[in-house]
């Protein structure tokens, strides 16, 4: 618990004075994200019944556990490696806001993840309805609009630091540079 918290701490690190650019490999864990993610609503299970199918449970719970794996790794390389590209002078509700949305989606992400796991795992062992199932089931659709929601904010800050020309979008984003 307490390398969670150090690494928690050390996400709320100071922003950065002047123009940066993430390391190659921060923008390609980021942008293989997008695709990973965008994979995984499309491959997403529609009925949980298709889980009876035990090749389809195997691959689910191997990319879950793979997801939150990678996902884990690159929240360490990003908070011990990686500052903010938001400008010092940008307004504190507005860096706050960053950081929230970022962190939201690292623990949205997390849980879609493993709540997913928990769905997996309790119809592997024959729990494949009733309360504890659709609970997790609930959880997991939570999760994952919540998690449309912060990409949708992500998005339209990103979308905003290009228009504003601060070096915020070019600090990610390899197309359409300011």
């Amino acid at each position: 618990m307490s390398v969670i918290l150090n690494h928690l701490k050390n996400y709320f690190i100071p922003i950065n004075k002047k123009f940066i650019k993430y390391s190659f490999l921060a923008k390609s864990l980021h942008w293989s994200f997008v695709f990973i993610f965008i994979y995984g609503i499309y491959k997403q299970v529609d009925d949980i019944n298709q889980l009876n199918d035990i090749s389809l449970l195997r691959f689910e719970m191997i990319f879950a556990s793979i997801f939150l794996l990678l996902l884990v790794l690159r929240f360490i390389y990003m908070t011990k490696t990686q500052v903010s590209s938001i400008p010092e002078h940008t307004h504190k509700i507005q860096k706050i806001a960053s950081k929230v949305v970022h962190l939201g989606m690292y623990v949205i992400m997390s849980l879609i993840a493993l709540t997913g796991l928990i769905i997996g795992t309790l119809y592997y062992f024959g729990l494949k309805e009733g309360f504890i199932v659709e609970s997790f089931l609930e959880i997991h659709g939570i999760c994952v609009l919540a998690c449309y929601w912060l990409i949708g904010l992500h998005l339209l800050g990103a979308i905003f630091h290009r228009f504003k020309k601060d070096g915020v979008w070019n600090a990610m984003v390899p197309f359409w540079k300011e």
